[in-house]
């Protein structure tokens, strides 16, 4: 079977798919598993709720608390996951619902643990954060100290969970309810739907295939674009009110509290990349005009490839081959495991209809991790694989080191493990180039995959979104248009007269689930600054790696300042970012 064709999700090819079975055998075990979270919350509730009065009693109590996180987020990750492969099945769609419905019930039980440790003794708390498995946490609740409500707020915040997920609205209207029509290149008809548009069209060389696609997809979103704003302005409401709730004195700072950085942090990552990178990607867009021939450089041509002639079709086990090969650097550990994610069905690769769009990896605590993807067969998307399984090393590592409460990397750090995979694999794919034509494709390679799409498109996002969430700080609310004007003129402000935005351009803010998830885009370039220079150390010194792997071990346990630290990278200054700014340039001047 052809998994490059958009199929039936009952129509796949199994060996493609991932397996569930490896979290619950069926979903009768999913049951006994719910009903098993129920009873330890029920202990819980006997047994711990109650003022601790020493050190055992929090850690009795931050033992159950954690058992029952272990197998609550296995029962979610098990119902989202069945979700996120066919939103068009309605019994999963259901049974992830219900599923978050009842765990969201049973956490709003035990929501009063937090008070609970924070009213405890604070000699007590001073000798808990010295706690070899504990401690970190107990870090983190006394940061959120300032911020927490009472013990009736905090139920009730929490049993409103499932009732606001703007989110879920969101990818109903993304992956239910839009429809995509036949469109014609060449002479002929082609199939058109969000994967096949993200995973090939827009990527796609030939100019005629490019633009059709563009302008049938773009008039899809248009007649979804308001209710698409109306689930985003209800997220963006709910995020002003929680702000407010808690007493934070912005959208922003509520947001960045839980990545652990500062606004500084934040603005800098936008407002250096908008400056400084913007001039090499225009130049970047000029020479993509010239090497195509192009009539004009249009927002539609952006994603093309900057050297052609090398690109070929490479099978699932062709990529395996190529990206084991280029993270050997890494260790025999690492290499197993990523043998393991192709041997035992960790990633599901398929196309089918209703399948969630892009990629990304899941980590349950407690199994392995899944990596979703919808496979293209060429370079670019065995870079994106190489990407999420960055993401699955570090999910590795930090559930094997850590306890479940340490397991959240800052939101800041997160893009940092995937996108040193790609680094580190484009890197030895370089040095392994038969000819300087090949070099310059693989130096096209990184830029269009790794920089492109996380300096570029994710950074416009979230420069994008801080524009948006500026008017909710101010009180004020948006349209579906509005929000095509904030992007239409965030794409204006860094391309400049180097592209000409056709219509459909200021639609693309409808086409990313990352505004539905805090202040996550920009992140993405936070992430690869960080992965730029732990990749570039690792080339100069291969037993670097071995740091590497120790730092993944901390998980969520150190802030990101001191994570990037302990890594060899200092984000205290703009020194590492502008660094990585003047490496793409470099990539854009060999291009030249």
């Amino acid at each position: 079977m052809d998994i490059l064709k958009m199929v039936d999700r009952k129509d796949v090819d199994e060996r493609y798919t991932w397996d569930l079975t490896h979290i619950f055998k069926s979903k009768e075990e999913l049951q006994r598993q719910l009903s098993g979270v129920e009873q330890l919350v029920n202990k819980f509730l006997d047994e711990h709720n109650k003022l601790y009065s020493n050190k055992d009693d929090v850690k009795n109590a931050l033992d159950l608390y954690s058992e029952i996180l272990e197998k609550a987020y296995l029962c979610w990750a098990y119902t989202s996951l069945s979700m996120e492969t066919d939103y068009g099945n309605q019994e999963n769609y259901k049974l992830f619902m219900e599923t978050d419905g009842i765990l969201s019930d049973l956490m709003a039980k035990i929501s009063f643990f937090k008070i609970r440790i924070l009213t405890t003794n604070e000699d007590v708390l001073k000798d808990l954060e010295k706690d070899e498995t504990y401690g970190a946490y107990i870090q983190r609740v006394l940061e959120d100290k300032p911020y927490v409500l009472s013990e009736e707020t905090e139920k009730a915040l929490a049993k409103m969970t499932p009732l606001n997920s703007f989110y879920s609205i969101y990818n109903a209207i993304k992956l239910q309810d839009m429809k995509f029509p036949d469109f014609e290149a060449g002479g002929k008809k082609m199939q058109l739907s969000y994967n096949l548009f993200e995973g090939q069209y827009e990527a796609s060389n030939d100019t005629e295939i490019r633009r059709n696609s563009f302008v049938e997809f773009s008039k899809v979103l248009e007649e979804h674009k308001n209710s698409t704003a109306a689930a985003y302005l209800g997220e963006c409401q709910k995020m002003k009110v929680l702000s407010e709730l808690r007493g934070y004195d912005s959208v922003f700072d509520f947001l960045l509290h839980d990545q652990r950085v500062s606004r500084e942090l934040y603005d800098r990552q936008l407002d250096v990349i908008m400056k400084e990178l913007s001039p090499i990607m225009r130049k970047y867009a000029r020479i993509l005009k010239r090497n195509h021939n192009l009539d004009k450089m249009t927002y539609m041509d952006l994603k093309i490839d900057a050297i052609t002639g090398f690109d070929r079709q490479i099978s699932v086990e062709e990529a395996k081959d190529l990206i084991e090969e280029g993270l050997e650097v890494l260790g025999e550990e690492y290499v197993q495991m990523l043998d393991e994610a192709f041997e035992h069905r960790w990633i599901d690769f398929v196309n089918n209809h209703g399948k969630s769009t892009g990629a990304f990896c899941s980590s349950p605590y407690g199994t392995h991790s899944y990596v979703l993807i919808n496979w293209t067969g060429t370079m670019t998307e065995a870079m994106t694989l190489a990407h999420e399984l960055g993401h699955a090393g570090q999910g590795k590592y930090t559930n094997e080191n850590c306890n479940i409460l340490d397991t959240d990397l800052s939101m800041y750090l997160v893009e940092a493990p995937s996108t040193a995979n790609e680094l580190i694999m484009g890197r030895e794919l370089l040095k392994k180039a038969q000819s300087e034509e090949e070099k310059k494709y693989l130096k096209g390679q990184i830029i269009a995959r790794t920089y492109y799409h996380n300096f570029v498109t994710h950074f416009i996002e979230g420069y994008y979104q801080r524009e948006v969430l500026k008017l909710i700080d101010q009180g004020k609310t948006f349209t579906a248009d509005d929000l095509s004007e904030i992007f239409l003129e965030t794409l204006k402000k860094f391309w400049g007269d180097d592209v000409e935005f056709t219509k459909g351009a200021e639609l693309t803010w409808m086409r990313q689930p990352h505004y539905y998830m805090g202040l996550y885009p920009y992140t993405y370039s936070a992430g690869l600054t960080i992965g730029t220079q732990v990749a570039k150390l690792i080339e100069e010194n291969p037993d670097n790696s071995k740091n590497w792997i120790e730092v993944l071990k901390t998980g969520g346990k150190l802030k990101p300042m001191d994570f990037a630290k302990k890594a060899g990278v200092d984000i205290s200054t703009d020194k590492p970012l502008k660094d990585t700014i003047q490496y793409i340039g470099s990539l854009v001047e060999a291009l030249e």
